[in-house]
């Protein structure tokens, strides 16, 4: 299979930075010195010309990278159980497990969702990179919930056309810290790597733009039940813009969303809390529907998960011990932030 390749222009208003940084932040899931590597093979140039890896970026230098490809035989089938909600001759829709990383990357060569798609049987498309196979989008790992898996070319090219132009229908639930005061409200930002730590996604004056509708399922003590769709699909989106508004997704280690929220909580808030960290070791975030229009059918589809099992008996734990403490969702104007167009909700 042909190398994957990649072009980047540096933005006109970058300032002085070395390649190997500013890469690290461009390319997901490829780390600075898997980066460095590849600029001492030659498979980076700058305008067209070989650097070092101390190069500094200008204003409109062009960046060509060519990203080698695992030789096939290196993904291993495994034999994993897969909640399939749906399978046809063009896709597979998969509800995920939490824990479960979507593709072979760096750090995760075994145990993923491709490994186990492998080991289906099914045919699975290549219009990306040899790692994965059938991938159209993602979810983290720690995300549970619906994501689609095309099996040949046409219907890959497809549904990423349609995620590009932002007509298919995703919708998460999430646990958040806090009791948001609005029934409901949009967030609006630009996002891009963290400029310290490439492993997380920050709120900046440039980047991409990312947009995310919420709406107030139910309230708690110290807690918000939210419905929320999004209207971009943004790398870790919906957990740095909760976070970004100071009500991070509950469980969230990354994103401020762990045991720094417990200060300020009553001792019957914190006990309860403490209970519920230990039930949701991950963040509380589930991917719960999911349309599209079939490329193959041309009819729209949609599909709805239940929620994981550690998600459920939260709720249900917070519905017997902090339900009655509850205020009903109230009405009034959005959450207070920048808002693309009407929200959906």
């Amino acid at each position: 299979m042909e190398p994957r390749r990649i072009a980047i222009v540096v933005p006109e208003h970058k300032s002085k930075e070395r390649i190997d940084i500013f890469l690290s932040r461009e390319i997901a899931n490829v780390s600075r010195s898997q980066i460095q590597k590849w600029i001492k093979n030659g498979a980076i140039t700058v305008d067209q010309k070989s650097v070092k890896v101390n190069h500094s970026v200008k204003p409109f230098e062009r960046i060509d990278i060519t990203i080698p490809t695992s030789n096939p035989h290196d993904l291993i089938a495994e034999s994993i159980p897969l909640d399939i909600v749906h399978e046809d001759a063009g896709l597979l829709v998969i509800n995920k497990p939490a824990g479960m990383v979507v593709h072979p990357a760096y750090g995760h060569a075994t145990g993923t969702l491709v490994n186990a798609l492998l080991a289906h049987g099914s045919r699975l498309s290549q219009e990306n990179t040899m790692e994965r196979p059938g991938i159209v989008h993602r979810l983290d790992k720690d995300t549970s919930g619906l994501l689609v898996v095309a099996k040949d070319d046409f219907v890959h090219r497809e549904l990423a056309r349609q995620f590009s132009e932002k007509t298919t229908r995703r919708e998460y639930v999430a646990l958040v810290w806090g009791k948001m005061p609005n029934p409901k409200g949009t967030i609006e930002t630009f996002l891009s790597r963290h400029p310290k730590d490439r492993k997380r996604i920050s709120v900046s004056g440039t980047g991409k733009k990312a947009v995310t509708h919420y709406r107030v399922e139910k309230r708690y003590s110290f807690l918000t039940f939210l419905k929320l769709r999004l209207e971009t699909g943004r790398t870790h989106q919906i957990r740095v813009h909760l976070a970004h508004i100071g009500h991070p997704v509950f469980g969230d280690q990354t994103y401020g969303g762990r045991s720094r929220q417990l200060a300020g909580l009553n001792r019957k808030q914190t006990i309860l809390a403490v209970e519920l960290l230990e039930r949701l070791p991950r963040q509380a975030l589930h991917a719960k529907t999911l349309g599209f229009v079939h490329p193959i059918t041309g009819k729209e589809v949609n599909f709805d998960s239940d929620l994981p099992e550690d998600l459920r008996g939260a709720l249900e734990a917070l519905d017997r011990i902090d339900g009655k403490r509850t205020d009903p969702v109230l009405t009034g104007p959005e959450q207070p932030c920048k808002r693309s167009r009407s929200n959906p909700f």
